[in-house]
């Protein structure tokens, strides 16, 4: 009698494990959902900002900015904008992506995700330290983020790309 009581409660454990997966899969998603929705949309919010910052900069016509010797903080900055701006549009569209059916396999959601967000960091972030601090016309060493936020944006598109595309 004890056989048949001891599989059958193996096999309730199996569908209760069958059964919390998906619910986890479900919940993770939904996390990752509202942290890059929160995430593009401040993006959004604070690089849309600095472009009308640069942009009134340019209008008063001011020296550290706009001065010929200052080229680089210009380009820099407008770099750090551009990309701040774009990756919150990036965020938002992996966000919706989430909605739908992603196949097994390939770079996990996961690492997906945070290779994203050290994206959206480490661009905008390299670009806007590069030109705060410069030299002979060269960015400073802050543009050394640039290429490894580049890195964690190639990773984190293959990964969606092998995910949800068809």
């Amino acid at each position: 009698m004890s056989e048949p009581d001891d599989a059958r409660s193996s096999a309730e454990q199996l569908g209760e494990a069958a059964r919390a997966a998906p619910e986890d899969d479900v919940d993770r998603r939904a996390r990752l959902r509202g942290h890059h929705m929160r995430w593009g949309w401040w993006s959004l919010a604070v690089f849309l900002t600095l472009g009308l910052v640069l942009e009134a900069l340019h209008g008063f016509k001011l020296g550290f900015y706009l001065d010929v010797h200052n080229q680089t903080r210009r380009h820099m900055w407008t770099l750090a904008h551009a990309h701040g701006t774009l990756l919150g549009l990036v965020h938002i569209a992996f966000a919706a992506s989430l909605r739908a059916p992603a196949r097994e396999g390939g770079v996990s959601l996961t690492l997906s995700s945070r290779c994203l967000t050290a994206a959206g960091v480490l661009l905008p972030g390299g670009f806007l330290l590069g030109g705060a601090w410069f030299f002979a016309g060269d960015p400073g060493p802050g543009i050394l983020l640039v290429p490894i936020g580049g890195l964690c944006l190639l990773i984190a598109v293959y990964g969606a790309a092998v995910r949800f595309g068809r």
